[in-house]
Formats: C-alpha cells, sequence, structure tokens
C-alpha cells in the first residue's frame, strides 16, 4: 500500500525535522508493509519573500489529491506572524474542514517534568481544539486608522455545528479511554454570549454520553489547575483561542515542547488532514542539526494512525519512548548531546 502525502518543511527547524521524521516513517512503512510517496514543497516565509504569497493561489488545489500533509514549521523573523499564519496554515485548515486540533500531552519516561514530583502517571491527556471558528475569525476591521479616535473590531464566531462536532469528537475520545472524563474550557463569567453558548452545547452533548464524567472551568483558573493539579485532567475540549493556549501550556507542564505532537483532523477525510508539532520554526537553532525531532516523528504516528496503520503507530510511539527513557540519543533540550539526525535515527533503529 502506499500513501501520497505532501511535505511542507516551511522555515527554521521544520527544514530539519520533516525530512528526519519521513525517514523514520519510511523505516516504520518497510516493516508494516505500506510505503510513502512524498511530495515536497517549498511555501515557507522565504517563498512570501520571493513572491509575496506564503502558497501560490492554487495551493489548495495542488494539495487535496493527497491522503495527508505532514507539516514541519511556519513562521521567520522578517515576516509578521499574522502574514505567516493567515497566508498558510489558517487557509489549509480552513479550506480542508480540519476542524480538529488534536494534540496528545504526555510526560515520558526519562523526561523531567517542571511540576515538582509529577511522573508520567500524572500527565497523560488528549486536549481537542476547534479549529475552524470561534475567536480566530476574519470578521472584523479597523476604523479610523492613525487617527486618535481609531479602533478594532474582532467578531467571533460559534455556531452549533462547530460546537457540537468538537465536543462530539472529545467525547467518543473520552469514552474510549480509561478515566472517561471531558472538562471543558469556557469564561462564561466575562464573554457574555459566546461562552455562555458553549456551556449550553456542553450539557446538551454530555447528556448523549451518560457513561462520560463531565467538568468545566473557567480558562484562567483552568490553567492553575493544569500547573497544581495536572493527573485531574482526561480529555480536555476548548474553543479556538482556549485550545491553543492549553496545548502550549500542556507540553510546558510535560517537560518539552520539543516532544508535542499535534493534527489538524477531517474526521471524514473528505479532504487531507494536516500534521503538525506544537513547536514553532525556533530560528535561533535553525539550521544547526541541534533540534529535537520527537515531536515531528510523533506527529507521524499520529499521521499512521489517521491513515489506517494503529500497529505502526503504536511501535513507533514506543521506540519513542525507549529512546527518551534510556536518554542516550536525546538532543539538548532533553539533557543530550544527540544531534537532529541522530536522533531520529535511534528511533528507527528500533522500529
Amino acid at each position: 500500500m502506499r500513501h501520497t502525502i505532501a511535505l511542507i518543511p516551511g522555515d527554521g527547524i521544520g527544514k530539519e525535522v520533516v525530512p528526519a521524521a519521513a525517514r523514520v516513517l519510511d523505516a516504520a512503512g518497510k516493516k508494516f508493509g505500506f510505503d510513502f510517496a512524498w511530495t515536497t514543497f517549498d511555501w515557507s516565509c522565504e517563498t512570501y519573500a520571493r513572491t509575496g504569497r506564503m502558497m501560490p493561489e492554487d495551493g489548495l488545489d495542488q494539495l487535496r489529491a493527497f491522503e495527508a500533509i505532514f507539516l514541519g514549521a511556519v513562521g521567520f523573523p522578517g515576516v509578521p506572524d499574522h502574514v505567516s499564519l493567515w497566508g498558510l496554515l489558517i487557509p489549509i485548515r480552513r479550506g480542508f474542514h480540519q476542524y480538529i486540533n488534536l494534540r496528545p500531552v504526555r510526560l515520558l519516561e526519562g523526561v523531567r517534568s517542571p511540576l515538582a514530583g509529577r511522573g508520567p502517571a500524572d500527565i497523560d491527556m488528549l486536549i481537542v481544539r476547534e479549529n475552524n471558528e470561534g475567536e480566530y475569525s476574519e470578521i472584523g476591521g479597523r476604523l479610523y486608522k492613525d487617527t486618535p479616535d481609531e479602533l478594532a473590531v474582532q467578531q467571533a464566531v460559534f455556531t452549533r455545528k462547530g460546537c457540537d462536532r468538537v465536543m462530539r469528537y472529545a467525547f467518543e475520545l473520552a469514552r474510549r479511554r480509561e478515566k472517561k472524563h471531558v472538562t471543558s474550557a469556557t469564561k462564561s463569567n466575562g464573554i457574555i454570549h459566546s461562552m455562555p453558548y458553549w456551556d449550553e452545547r456542553f450539557a446538551a452533548m454530555a447528556k448523549a454520553y451518560p457513561s462520560v464524567k463531565t467538568a468545566q472551568y473557567h480558562i484562567d483558573i483552568l490553567t492553575a489547575h493544569f500547573v497544581q493539579h495536572p493527573d485531574w485532567f482526561d480529555v480536555v475540549v476548548g474553543s479556538n483561542l482556549f485550545g491553543d493556549i492549553l496545548s502550549d501550556l500542556g507540553p510546558a507542564i510535560a517537560g518539552s515542547i520539543g516532544i508535542a505532537p499535534g493534527g489538524n483532523i477531517n474526521p471524514e477525510k473528505e479532504y487531507p488532514s494536516m500534521f503538525e508539532p506544537v513547536h514553532g520554526s525556533a530560528p535561533d537553532i535553525a539550521g544547526k542539526n541541534v533540534a529535537n525531532p520527537i515531536a515531528q516523528i510523533w506527529t507521524g504516528a499520529m499521521m499512521l494512525e489517521h491513515l489506517g496503520h494503529p500497529d505502526a503507530a503504536k511501535a513507533l510511539v514506543s521506540a519513542i519512548e525507549r529512546v527518551v527513557a534510556e536518554a542516550r540519543t536525546v538532543t539538548r533540550d532533553l539533557g543530550g548531546k544527540a544531534s537532529t539526525t541522530e536522533a531520529a535515527e535511534a528511533v528507527a533503529a528500533l522500529l
């Protein structure tokens, strides 16, 4: 079986960790009886500097034929973040209805959490972020620019369809996990329309899953609970903004954002899903072959699961766990001295 995958290394360390992870995925495919047809697209901030666009006008049409997209990182000094994000990531996420952003958060054996006394049993959660609407809408604008009366208006959008589908996805995940628990991130004491509506839809969805326990917290105290009580959480569902915040905080308490995977998923598989790690392009270490490839490799394991290879995905995650636990071939963010290439090769060797 051959899978057609679009590779977008992007910027900074993406150009190092994506090829390294692709080689690991090739090794997984060789062991489990499938392979990949990779097609690389050089869309990045460098592309923007040359052409004025992050990707061509027909970029989505070029990507549509692929089964999945394997992305590294986007963003580089000289190009404003809102330009790089709205020029590449958001059009792909929305054009392909990737309304689920799934980010596993686990403290692996061998990784030290900044939280005193916490071990792997204490931090094991899935963060489910709504990925197509919410606070990240395009509705709004500026008036009276460059005058004392200048103002900016940003409109958040919460639809029943959008809320229900991301919550249903979270409950379905929780139903298959040991704790069977979903936590909702809200702020209905301060945001008067959208967040009470979110709470109403969460309560309605919970009635359809009587075997799943629930909790909801305002986002401010929820971030505190992530630090003080990470063991409370199993599946956490949040709006676009709140999910974004929590899925950076989660890897931070799990020891390193350099091992945090992520996926932008179209569950119906009507369009290609896009898999990208949580970390950014890290321009300060780009080109030095020192970036941690684990997040990109683990992201690849998520892609394998999505493509219908759960055994290969499980084996790949097991290899990651062993490499990290043994700590002989890890990068400097995990206390080691290995290069990007060496760390990736260590994972591949265990397959």
